[in-house]
């Protein structure tokens, strides 16, 4: 367990509760089906693949006074991700036509970590926590954990189509390195570019 300031209507815990697992994988698609709804739909196929990767080796967590599960944060290192999966756990849900097409697309959004980096993979509120502090206090976890893991930075991605949450990075002292255009893919993937933010990090 990590943080759990008394003021909060929330604590911030590693990993996620296993009883919780359906819970994240839909506040998971909920957060970036707009991103990815076009090459994970249907959404029952989506969400059973979802469930399906979540690690909670790679999660921290906001939980509520009744310990549900309101929102979370993703990290990705060399040993995995919080939805990292195989080329088999695609063609398990879609089928080998399926898995293999919508495996090859997502690769274009893969970003491999870099010695002393920590990458973000996603963060995401139920809409009903939104407003509480949530994401500030993942993001602030997220920064712990990278420090805690020896790395002096952590890199997200942000697409154009979400200020909203470019402005909380902002706000939490990301700052911007560089952007990437989508290209023709940008009807695959619903935006047309991605701005890289980077916040260094502190030893403890």
């Amino acid at each position: 367990m990590m943080t759990d300031p008394v003021d909060q209507q929330f604590q911030i815990v590693s990993g996620f509760p296993e009883d919780q697992r359906e819970t994240a994988a839909a506040l998971f698609w909920q957060a970036f089906s707009g991103k990815l709804g076009k090459i994970l739909a249907p959404d029952e196929k989506a969400l059973s693949l979802i469930a399906r990767l979540l690690d909670p080796d790679f999660a921290i967590s906001a939980l509520d006074e009744d310990g549900g599960l309101i929102g979370m944060a993703g990290f990705k290192t060399k040993e995995g991700g919080l939805v990292a999966g195989s080329l088999s756990d695609m063609t398990g849900v879609y089928g080998l036509f399926g898995g293999v097409w919508r495996g090859i697309v997502l690769e274009l959004l893969e970003r491999e970590p870099e010695p002393g980096l920590l990458l973000m993979d996603g963060i995401f509120v139920g809409a009903e926590a939104r407003g509480l502090g949530v994401g500030t206090a993942l993001l602030s976890a997220i920064c712990d954990t990278a420090v805690a893991r020896g790395c002096s930075r952590v890199r997200l991605d942000v697409i154009d189509t979400n200020p909203r949450a470019r402005a909380l990075y902002e706000r939490s002292g990301f700052v911007p390195a560089g952007t990437e255009e989508t290209g023709p893919f940008k009807y695959i993937f619903g935006f047309s570019s991605a701005t890289r933010m980077e916040k260094p990090l502190q030893a403890a």
